[in-house]
């Protein structure tokens, strides 16, 4: 750099030395300045996660924002240019953001991506393949099951008395009599509808059933190796994705570490007190049968021990068809089933249906948190209304 340059010019000649001096010493300072990894995210509960673990040092990008269903998103041209430009990208996996696969291997092509599915100490949970869902499906659980329910056990110094008081008859899980399970689960054989490895045994009826072919085109939109993808909505899994989420910004940034691992550990801290909370809150409705509009609060019915007696549809990328409805009518019938809860992604049309002629209650869940503002406070809001709203329909 000299005074010759044209930037300089006016400036008289030692003044002119000065200042080009100091304006090389800035380009050479700023081709060393550090640089936070730029972080792409998809739904919004992943990016609470990650903008929890990132406060304070950088605000990750989120590609799966308001309304839109992870199930059947379209990448627009901006958010593949997020993607191009990303250095990290967190997701759950194809069982979920199915859409996006392709364009993470493609556009996404020099960024690290993250699948949270693939997480260590994840509890998975299968698919449930009918309708009307029964007892709990604990034998159906993937690897890692006695590891859950042994920190189902003890993630409350609460649980386990409130547990023996209100549930030994009511609400039994399924541990100590999984002849009677069996045969539930073999009732349902003839109406399996999502061709799941584990579900080999009910491959038969599976063709045959009509239900099973309204269902038959979305099949891919919810296959991960028969595991349900809605993991967020256990609070403890949110702790091993945390823990995967730090160790990846700190490998990526190892000048913030330090701030990842302890914005890491504050937020763990929180959602571990919340889900203490909750579960004492939801004590008082367990037992109370409740449809759900989709199948996607397995994690959180498991977690809480609460349980939705069945579903208006298992896809909700195809319509329930007559079958389905009349089948959760019957269940609503059967059981006593006090509230029906809608989704604010899909039209409430299908549950004013179902609803035609009992005097069950109606609420909202959301399990991405669509109304709530994006940011570290998300996920913790978001498992909070999802208690609230079930104890105040359920009450």
């Amino acid at each position: 750099m000299s005074a010759s340059n044209p930037r300089f010019a006016k400036l008289p000649g030692r003044k002119a030395l000065v200042a080009a001096g100091l304006f090389a010493t800035t380009l050479l300072a700023g081709s060393f300045a550090h640089a936070e990894p730029r972080v792409v995210t998809t739904i919004k509960p992943i990016h609470s996660l990650v903008s929890g673990v990132m406060k304070g040092v950088a605000t990750p990008d989120i590609l799966i924002d308001g309304a839109a269903s992870p199930h059947g998103f379209a990448l627009k041209p901006s958010q593949a240019t997020q993607l191009q430009d990303a250095d990290l990208v967190f997701w759950v996996g194809e069982g979920l953001e199915t859409a996006l696969a392709k364009a993470l291997t493609s556009v996404a092509g020099n960024a690290e991506v993250i699948e949270l599915m693939e997480a260590p100490g994840l509890t998975l949970l299968p698919y449930r393949t009918s309708g009307g869902f029964g007892a709990h499906d604990h034998d159906d659980h993937e690897d890692g099951e006695e590891d859950h329910h042994d920190d189902h056990d003890d993630h409350d110094e609460h649980a386990d008395d409130k547990h023996d008081e209100d549930h030994d008859d009511d609400h039994a899980h399924g541990h100590d009599d999984h002849d009677d399970h069996g045969d539930e689960h073999e009732e349902h054989a003839d109406g399996d509808e999502h061709d799941h490895d584990e579900h080999d045994d009910h491959a038969e009826g599976h063709d045959d059933h009509d239900e099973g072919h309204d269902h038959a085109a979305g099949h891919d939109d919810h296959d991960h190796d028969g595991t349900d993808a809605h993991i967020w909505l256990d609070p403890n899994n949110a702790l091993a994705m945390i823990d995967v989420i730090a160790a990846e910004l700190a490998e990526n940034d190892a000048e913030n570490a330090g701030a990842y691992a302890a914005n890491a550990d504050a937020m763990k801290k929180r959602i571990t007190e919340l889900t203490a909370e909750i579960d004492k809150e939801l004590a008082g409705v367990r037992g109370r049968p409740f449809v759900v509009f989709h199948d996607a609060y397995h994690y959180f019915e498991d977690r809480f021990s609460v349980q939705a007696a069945g579903a208006i549809t298992l896809n909700p990328e195809t319509p329930a068809g007559a079958d389905r409805i009349s089948e959760v009518r019957e269940t609503i019938k059967d059981l006593g089933v006090v509230c029906v809860f809608s989704e604010p992604q899909f039209t409430p049309k299908l549950v004013d249906v179902v609803l035609e002629g009992s005097n069950a209650k109606t609420a909202i869940l959301d399990p991405l948190g669509t109304g709530l503002e994006n940011g570290p406070g998300l996920y913790e809001a978001l498992l909070r209304k999802t208690a609230d709203s079930m104890t105040d329909c359920l009450s």
